[in-house]
């Protein structure tokens, strides 16, 4: 079975996008020193469940030919808390908080650059 091991975020201003994932998720940020702008995202601990991945400068303008990014979800606590922390950070919604029957709360949200991610609390009693 394949899984996910990696995301990328595809940025207009790599500086506005890392501020907003500092921010909003307390991720870690490391410039890559390899031949291209490339940035090393840490989500967590190495012994916990979770992947981590990248940032770049985004290839083009918005136009539908340049990548607007593959939709990832991350795991929170309180997916109302964590709405509240990202529009205060510059997020809009896509998606309205809506139950995922048996599984929790999940949301869309557009972050700074224009890109789609969820977010999602666990909760079984969701319907």
């Amino acid at each position: 079975m394949s899984r996910v091991i990696h995301f990328e975020i595809h940025a207009g201003d790599p500086d506005r996008a890392i501020k907003f994932y500092k921010n909003l998720f307390d991720w870690t940020f490391q410039k890559w020193e390899g031949p291209m702008e490339y940035w090393l995202v840490t989500t967590g601990p190495d012994d916990q469940p979770g992947i981590n991945g990248g940032l770049l400068r985004r290839q083009g303008e918005i136009d539908g030919q340049a990548v607007i990014a593959y939709v990832c979800t991350i795991d929170v606590d309180d997916v109302d808390a964590s709405l509240q922390a990202a529009e205060a950070n510059g997020a809009q919604v896509a998606v309205p908080k809506m139950p995922i029957p048996g599984m929790g709360w999940l949301v869309y949200c557009k972050d700074t650059e224009g890109n789609i991610f969820g977010m999602m609390q666990g909760d079984p009693s969701a319907k």
